[in-house]
């Protein structure tokens, strides 16, 4: 006979219009079946805490006929119970074949009665009751029944649903989970936990089909399913399917959602909990002074030899140059790239993994330049660094990491957070100063205001030379301490070379009358103009709306070469709006980290990435600022709109473009503004530069 699953209010209007109809008497059971089932599928555990089957096998199943067709049954097992009355309604007869009565806890003329008790718990709930088979042993007492049932307590979301067998002809299933209940306790919000295993077993009568895997409400998007083996199955009694999840607690306190394995009676359900907390150090970033780990030059890390065509590296990184030797996620290096031989690209990816489609710093014969790379750790605390073509000499030095898990916080305390900025022009020598003479230091400082200039441990830039009078580097650090050996930025004479740079600042009491603000030096080893951006800073994790960071493998989100993003060459004034992958983000992703590449303009350019969708005009501050032909990389943090979209923009000519995704920066809950995510967006977290400045030049 049919089952049909229909909603609460329709099957109250339904049981209002043909609860009048007589009964159709049918002929008695040759094989009855006397159970009680408890499908909780997606509704909220306010009587009983779990599905179950009653059936007499494993349990007491007791079932009492009396006057006006009222049926109780009482089922017990392990010390608890769950009791029914169900009666029709007032002065009616039950009707079976499918015949659908809204009830409620003391029925009426209209509703039929449900009364549903476990343990002591009751409510005053509402639901419906499709009545598939009735037979009568005399006038109002019954002989068998065969009813489906839905039923919610007030407050609760979604309906429980169940079979009720009576002496009945009739088969029933239910799908019962093992454990009923996971909880996965106290975690650090927006991290993942190690994954549990929910065992689901066909019990009743029949074989039951079962579906796909999902996480419902109230909080889905702190549980995900990791993998399953029931979907698409069909399980004899007593056979059993596997489903695998994980938590991450999008925000502090408590989180609860149902597993749902989809049934032909619904769904099976798990009570998934996890207790969301602040206060760790994942994905906190701890900046370095640049300490240098390989040079193929001179050995140092890696053998000493250009690393040839199709040849990889896999370079230590964890307990060197300042970097623990655990705990660590992922590293920010500066790498460059001296002598190639051929058209070539460099990948920094995590050892022991594939390699992936993407690069990581793209360059010419002979050329001389450096690339910001993120890199999640790989297996053994190492990173592989691939060559694609001729050979070439690699040099890496490593400027500070972000941290996996809370290990870190015992030794190191706790780093620093992300906030990204509207890209504000600090330094620009073309209009102030004129170019840096070689061998000299500029002295930069930045400030925002009173509570976040003590705060602020390093700035977030884009460091451009221009047109440098020979081949050279620029250094940029603290300003404390000598000049650092590792280089921030490579440039040839005559060009124009933009780098990322993640750069430690120090406390400078002489920059501003009357107050201590964040600084930073630069130092240039050949005459050239300087250019410096400021994208964003890290705190001390403490101002509010930080972001944290998730590294990833390489991911390549935009190749206009083939169509992935947009297709075909951006033309000169044009932007394109990129959607990062729902597999990328989640609603509290608010930046993402990418290297991004020009490939083959047809003229001198300029590329900006910016975020889409919150109302920010084009910055006037350059990401790429590649030559007619070449391909250009560099590191790249944009924050994403409500539509988890980015800008892309270019400014001459026309360019392919490509874009690598190597992990999204989240806020972080424990020092969130308001309890919404994604409130506060990128260009809109009321962090701004307030004022800016350099220093007198100083000799290095």
């Amino acid at each position: 006979m049919p089952r049909f699953r229909t909603l609460l209010g329709v099957a109250i209007a339904a049981a209002s219009a043909t609860a009048a109809l007589p009964a159709v008497a049918l002929a008695a059971p040759t094989a009855p079946h006397t159970a009680l089932t408890v499908d909780l599928g997606d509704h909220s555990p306010t009587l009983v805490n779990r599905s179950v089957v009653y059936d007499g096998e494993t349990s007491a199943v007791t079932v009492t006929p009396s006057a006006g067709e009222r049926l109780t049954i009482r089922a017990e097992a392990a010390g608890s119970y769950v009791s029914i009355v169900v009666a029709p309604p007032v002065g009616q007869q039950w009707m079976g074949d499918g015949e659908l009565y809204g009830v409620t806890r003391t029925g009426d003329g209209t509703f039929a009665q449900f009364e549903m008790t476990s343990d002591g718990r009751s409510c005053d709930g509402a639901g419906s009751l499709q009545v598939d088979e009735v037979y009568h042993a005399a006038e109002g007492v019954l002989s068998s029944f065969a009813a489906f049932y839905q039923y919610s307590c007030p407050g609760d979301f979604g309906l429980m649903s169940g079979e009720i067998r009576y002496q009945s002809e009739l088969g029933y299933i239910a799908a019962i989970a093992e454990p009923g209940v996971v909880d996965f306790g106290a975690q650090e919000a927006n991290a993942d936990s190690p994954t549990r295993t929910v065992t689901f077993r066909s019990a009743g009568s029949d074989p039951m089909d079962f579906g796909r895997a999902t996480i419902g409400e109230p909080t889905r998007a702190a549980f995900s399913v990791v993998g399953s083996t029931c979907q698409d199955r069909t399980l004899a009694p007593g056979e059993t399917c596997t489903v695998t999840v994980r938590s991450h607690p999008t925000e502090v306190g408590q989180q609860l959602a149902p597993l749902l394995v989809a049934t032909d009676r619904g769904a099976g359900r798990v009570r998934l909990s996890v207790d969301g907390f602040v206060g760790g150090v994942i994905g906190t970033y701890y900046p370095l002074a640049p300490q240098r780990l390989m040079d193929t030059r001179s050995g140092l890390g890696a053998p000493k030899a250009k690393i040839g065509a199709g040849q990889r590296v896999d370079l230590q990184v964890t307990g060197r140059g300042g970097v623990p030797a655990s705990g660590v996620g992922s590293v920010v290096l500066n790498t460059t790239v001296t002598g190639p031989t051929a058209n070539s690209y460099l990948t920094a990816y995590p050892a022991g993994e594939s390699r992936p489609t993407a690069s990581s710093i793209n360059f010419a014969p002979g050329w001389l330049g450096s690339n910001n790379v993120t890199v999640k750790v790989g297996a053994g605390g190492k990173v592989s660094i691939y060559n694609h073509a001729g050979s070439t000499d690699v040099v890496v030095d490593v400027v500070g990491f972000y941290a996996a898990d809370n290990a870190l916080k015992a030794s190191l305390g706790t780093g620093g957070q992300y906030h990204p900025l509207a890209p504000t022009r600090l330094l620009d020598t073309r209009k102030t100063g004129g170019a840096v003479p070689a061998g000299q230091v500029r002295q930069t400082w930045v400030s925002f205001d009173a509570q976040a200039d003590p705060r602020v441990r390093a700035v977030v830039l884009n460091i451009t030379a221009v047109a440098p009078t020979k081949a050279g580097f620029l250094s940029a650090w603290s300003g404390t301490g000598p000049v650092p050996v590792s280089s921030t930025v490579n440039y040839g004479a005559g060009k124009v070379v933009p780098n990322l740079a993640i750069v430690p600042t120090r406390v400078c009491a002489d920059c501003v009358s009357g107050r201590t603000v964040p600084a930073f030096s630069v130092y240039t080893s050949q005459t050239t103009h300087i250019v410096i951006d400021i994208v964003g800073v890290i705190d001390d994790a403490t101002l509010a709306d930080g972001l944290r960071f998730k590294p990833m493998s390489p991911t390549r989100l935009v190749d206009s070469r083939i169509g992935s993003g947009f297709l075909g060459p951006l033309p000169a004034g044009e932007t394109r709006a990129i959607t990062a992958w729902r597999s990328m983000v989640t609603d509290i992703t608010e930046a993402l980290a990418m290297n991004v590449t020009a490939v083959v303009p047809t003229a001198d350019t300029v590329v900006t990435v910016w975020p889409a969708d919150v109302g920010l005009e084009k910055p006037t501050a350059s990401n790429l600022n590649p030559a007619a032909g070449q391909i250009v990389s560099n590191a790249v943090i944009s924050g994403i709109g409500p539509q988890d979209r980015f800008n892309m923009h270019n400014l001459s000519g026309s360019t392919h473009l490509v874009s690598d995704v190597v992990g999204t920066f989240y806020r972080y809950l424990g020092t969130a503004s308001t309890g919404t995510a994604g409130a506060a967006l990128a260009g809109e977290r009321g962090l701004s530069v307030v004022a800016s400045g350099v220093a007198a030049p100083a000799r290095a």
